[in-house]
């Protein structure tokens, strides 16, 4: 007969996080109007913790909510060990940096607990480089020939733009040195483009002499 886990309360993560804080001198009670969990230390700002058995954006939502009252809120959830629990803790410590929130783990098991991160101002670092990228891909694209939200297959990339105007020269002159598609076509790229023929669309005619092949040809009428 097999045996389920039984699946977390929200109950269950509410000692673990009251042994944390009370550790801190915090005096900690549960259930104080609508906040789950609430400590207070002297005159300082009283912490909040949110306590779910899971990320949610229900929980992000209680949160925010609960900044309005004071600038020291965490959000609680359990510790999971999986590797699609690990990718969604990555992302979701980002998200609570970028809303000023904290973020304690529960180890189930045994109570364990774990600050993430603390509540905090936060300001993002701009990728400079990748930001770079992304304006060269936007020059070289040519109008605007993708909808957006579309889904990442069948769009059409710089890359993709770049070797359509290879193919095009190419189309018109016919075999050529890669010199002359880089300066016709105006491609950069038009030599590595050619000779990684990613789309099948190029062949090697000789040395630094490219034309179309059978795949790149327009269709007979």
């Amino acid at each position: 007969m097999s045996v389920h886990a039984v699946p977390p309360l929200e109950t269950d993560l509410y000692a673990p996080v009251k042994a944390l804080l009370e550790s801190q001198g915090y005096t900690v009670k549960g259930e104080v109007g609508a906040l789950d969990v609430m400590g207070v230390r002297g005159d300082q700002d009283p912490v909040v913790v949110e306590l779910k058995t899971g990320f949610s954006l229900s929980l992000f939502h209680q949160a925010i909510a609960r900044q309005t009252l004071t600038d020291v809120v965490y959000v609680a959830v359990p510790h999971k060990k999986s590797k699609a629990s690990r990718a969604a803790l990555k992302r979701n410590t980002t998200l609570c940096r970028r809303l000023g929130l904290g973020l304690i783990l529960v180890r189930l098991a045994d109570g364990h607990t774990q600050v993430v991160c603390d509540p905090a101002p936060y300001s993002p670092r701009i990728n400079t480089k990748r930001k770079a990228k992304l304006l060269r891909e936007f020059s070289r694209m040519d109008g605007d020939p993708n909808t957006g939200g579309s889904t990442r297959q069948n769009l059409m990339t710089a890359y993709r733009s770049d070797a359509l105007r290879c193919q095009a020269y190419l189309q018109e002159h016919g075999p050529s040195r890669a010199m002359d598609v880089t300066k016709g076509a105006q491609v950069p790229t038009a030599r590595r483009i050619m000779a990684d023929n990613h789309y099948g669309w190029f062949e090697r005619i000789r040395r630094g002499v490219y034309g179309l092949s059978q795949t790149g040809l327009p269709p007979q009428s």
